[in-house]
């Protein structure tokens, strides 16, 4: 683990951050530009981001257990993370904010800002171990979390259609096929596929310090029930992970590797969809602004105590 390209990865992080809120504070950046580029991202950027993933490494069957494990993993992690936010977001009184909380408690930032995070600190291995992990996240975004959001709701409905087929399953798929069939991609497609899967990430964070712009610094920093999120997801939560997987004799890689995914901010999906459905919108926003900002200060500290814990 090379926790030094870590710190250089959250220094690089925060910079796209202040770019972005630069941005839309010298008017740069508008709703509509904001919202084409999430367009953009989601469309095109994440998708082959996945995909590069998936086909920059080279099959073996040792590979192909890696990969394995990563997707048992996700699906046991969900599941984990699952339970405890519905038990921390019946702190919150009101219905649509105990939503945004428990969706936003479950779901992280695992492909814009994750993948690139698995790739600073273990290289190859976390982008291809992660892009596995991407396909647990999605397929239990679009039942649990859709879950989550229909209570109370006629209109919000659980659908197979939105399970299987997504902006986040099909590029897993096609992915893993590349992958698993061992199909020669030629440089002339290899080449734009890593192109437009590395402005996932500088897109993505300009888009998140814009949306922190938007409203006031104090919104963000000066209410105590969005420290008790950012204590709750970025701290508490990755640190029961890391000691139950340590006590489960899971191997070492995998604790790290689990501990980073449940430590990452709130999932830009968390806005998206409260934005979609009327479900406390402004909040949910606010809930992944300011995890993405305080997670450049508590990933390094969750890093340094998951490879104490490993090291014990």
């Amino acid at each position: 683990m090379n926790f030094y390209s870590l710190l250089n990865m959250v220094a690089t992080l925060a910079i796209l951050l202040s770019v972005g809120f630069g941005s839309r504070k010298l008017g740069l950046i508008d709703d509509a530009f904001s919202k084409k580029l999430s367009s953009l991202v989601v469309h095109i950027c994440q998708p082959m981001l996945i995909i590069s993933s998936l086909i920059s490494t080279e099959y073996s069957e040792e590979n192909l257990k890696k990969g394995l494990i990563a997707l048992a993993l996700s699906f046991c992690l969900h599941a984990f993370m699952g339970v405890l936010s519905n038990l921390f977001a019946r702190f919150w009184k009101n219905k649509d904010q105990r939503k945004t909380v428990e969706f936003g408690l479950v779901f992280v930032n695992a492909g814009f800002i994750g993948l690139p995070i698995l790739g600073s600190i273990f290289g190859a291995d976390g982008l291809f171990c992660g892009a596995f992990y991407l396909i647990g996240f999605h397929m239990y975004l679009w039942t649990w979390g859709i879950i989550i959001l229909s209570r109370g709701r006629e209109d919000i409905k659980l659908t197979p259609k939105k399970v299987i087929f997504n902006y986040g399953t099909i590029p897993c798929i096609i992915g893993f096929l590349l992958f698993i069939l061992r199909v020669p991609i030629p440089d002339f497609l290899r080449q734009p596929v890593g192109y437009l899967s590395e402005i996932s990430t500088p897109i993505t964070m300009m888009i998140a310090g814009s949306l922190i712009a938007t409203g006031r610094l104090r919104d963000f920093f000066g209410k105590l029930s969005n420290y008790a999120v950012c204590l709750l997801k970025l701290i508490v939560m990755p640190a029961v992970v890391c000691v139950c997987l340590k006590l489960l004799g899971v191997p070492d890689f995998y604790v790290i590797f689990g501990t980073v995914m449940a430590a990452l901010p709130c999932a830009s999906m968390v806005a998206i969809l409260g934005e979609l459905y009327g479900i406390n919108p402004v909040g949910a926003s606010r809930l992944v602004g300011i995890t993405t900002i305080m997670c450049t200060v508590t990933l390094p500290i969750v890093v340094a105590f998951a490879s104490f814990v490993v090291g014990l």
